[in-house]
């Protein structure tokens, strides 16, 4: 693996090892309310391929997704919405107000989600893959799984206002998710590159384009080496 290129301002198989993949991939990663949809988007532009556990989470638990039948036989209707697709906001509050809850419900989406994560990484076709986990350093699993892990980092009070402002949150419950995560500390120690997102997005574009060319030349040496 490439020395670090830092930029300021169970259910279902196991996702393949790296080296395994015959894609580059780059695990992308930060708090709530780091920007990391932003960030992913500036790469998607450049000709990388997105894989978002997010998004497929919420197709999992859209109406008529996988994970409706096993979420209403453990949480019952008072957790799906009228057109039959998760309440997402109500899930929450049970989730962190009953750890029981909260470990059932990633016991249902965890192996759903990898393996649509493993279908959708093996079939990408661009240079290289941003592979975006919100927990992917709390998850532990997914981090052995990348080439590369990219963190978006932004100050404690950044985020804080950014979760309130999005999310209609009150400071307190804001403060609650942010809790829940793995501290700031501990995302950057794990990073291997990292990108400042507590400025202007106008901020963002020359740090993606810094890193786009590091990871497409990582890709090639990849694809050369497994050739």
């Amino acid at each position: 693996m490439p020395g670090a290129a830092t930029v300021s301002a169970d259910g279902a198989r196991a996702l393949l090892r790296p080296d395994e993949w015959p894609i580059y991939v780059v695990g992308l990663t930060g708090g709530i309310g780091s920007g990391k949809s932003t960030v992913a988007d500036l790469f998607i532009e450049r000709g990388a391929a997105l894989v978002d556990t997010d998004a497929i989470a919420h197709s999992l638990s859209a109406p008529g997704g996988a994970a409706i039948p096993m979420l209403r036989e453990r949480f019952g209707e008072q957790v799906l919405r009228a057109d039959g697709g998760l309440d997402r906001a109500a899930m929450r509050q049970r989730a962190f107000s009953d750890p029981l809850a909260r470990q059932a419900l990633e016991a249902i989406l965890h192996p759903l989600i990898r393996s649509e994560s493993e279908r959708r990484i093996a079939v990408a076709t661009a240079p290289y893959v941003i592979f975006a986990v919100p927990l992917l350093i709390e998850s532990g699993s997914y981090r052995a799984r990348c080439d590369r892990i990219l963190v978006i980092d932004c100050q404690p009070q950044t985020q804080l206002a950014r979760v309130m402002a999005r999310s209609a949150l009150t400071e307190t419950e804001a403060q609650a998710i942010i809790a829940a995560q793995v501290t700031r500390e501990q995302r950057l120690a794990l990073a291997d590159d990292v990108i400042d997102n507590d400025g202007p997005p106008a901020a963002l574009p020359a740090q993606v384009d810094v890193l786009h060319r590091f990871y497409l030349d990582a890709a090639s040496t990849k694809v050369k080496l497994k050739s």
